[in-house]
């Protein structure tokens, strides 16, 4: 059992990260800043990390299913969610990207952090490792995210994606428009190393 080594804070909420779960950063952050959900939205938070977004937007939805592909994450998230009290409006699933999720469901609203950073091929890599790496050019779970995404949205549904400028971000609207949705940047903030994060909104066209 890993210990729950660091507190996390944002807003009114705490969040206990342990040692194999990615600790929110500014991306997280910037996402959360920017995350409206409408009254009664039903919503999957991919890779959910320590549940920050899915608590989070938890608020206001009817239902969140959290996915994610590490265990470690999957049990840190249940306990923030328990933590915040909203553990009744929550579902937690492991796997890979939609694969536990049932074919046919539709959610209005599917957020995903992406790991973002170009790195070495993912084999081998370790479940803190796994969260923020994306392979060669930074797109391998990127380009299956947008490639799956659009069969698991509702008529009006959307999907925000986060990701990083070193992976991109005109591949991702080009791709998205490309699987039928209208894809826009709607934050962005420049961090260190010449890198800006930039968070994707992709709407479904009715």
């Amino acid at each position: 059992m890993h210990s729950l080594s660091k507190k996390v804070f944002f807003a009114n909420y705490t969040f206990h990260v342990s040692e194999s779960v990615y600790e929110p950063a500014e991306d997280s952050f910037l996402f959360a800043e920017n995350l409206k959900v409408p009254d009664g939205a039903s919503i999957v938070d991919m890779g959910t990390g320590c549940g920050i977004l899915g608590i989070i937007a938890a608020e206001n939805a009817s239902k969140v299913v959290a996915v994610d592909i590490n265990p470690h994450a999957v049990r840190c998230a249940k306990k923030n969610a328990k933590l915040n009290n909203v553990e009744n409006k929550m579902f937690f699933l492991r796997g890979d990207l939609f694969t536990p999720i049932k074919p046919g469901e539709k959610f209005d609203l599917i957020l995903f952090n992406a790991p973002y950073l170009p790195s070495e091929p993912l084999v081998g890599k370790s479940w803190l490792e796994q969260a923020w790496t994306g392979g060669v050019n930074g797109r391998e779970l990127i380009d299956r995210f947008i490639n799956e995404v659009p069969q698991y949205l509702e008529k009006n549904g959307c999907a925000l994606l986060m990701q990083s400028s070193l992976s991109n971000v005109d591949e991702t609207l080009r791709k998205f428009e490309k699987n039928g949705l209208k894809a826009v940047i709607i934050a962005k903030q420049d961090v260190p190393f010449f890198e800006t994060i930039v968070l994707v909104k992709a709407q479904s066209q009715t």
